[in-house]
């Protein structure tokens, strides 16, 4: 049991370390308008988080990626990329 429990812990410590990884500077660069949703996940992975809205027919998703101490917010529209966002915080 406690072999198992360790081996998950393992396995959950590697996916957020490699998360972590891709929000670079680098892969920010990487981003192109015009990319679709499928794209920019190749090059960060999945999103943080992400939020989707539709006004008179026009999908917009809003998503964002964490990882170490930057952050990247992309803004699609119709799927496509519309603005994105890198934010790397002053150290304290």
């Amino acid at each position: 049991m406690k072999a198992t429990i360790s081996l998950l812990s393992a396995v959950l410590a590697a996916i957020l370390l490699a998360a972590c990884a891709r929000v670079t500077l680098e892969n920010f660069s990487r981003i192109e308008p015009g990319m679709s949703e499928r794209e920019v996940i190749a090059i960060l992975g999945s999103p943080t988080e992400s939020r989707s809205v539709d006004v008179l027919g026009v999908s917009g998703t809003a998503a964002r990626w964490v990882g170490g101490d930057a952050e990247i917010t992309v803004r699609f529209v119709g799927g496509k990329v519309a603005l994105k966002s890198f934010d790397k915080p002053a150290a304290k």
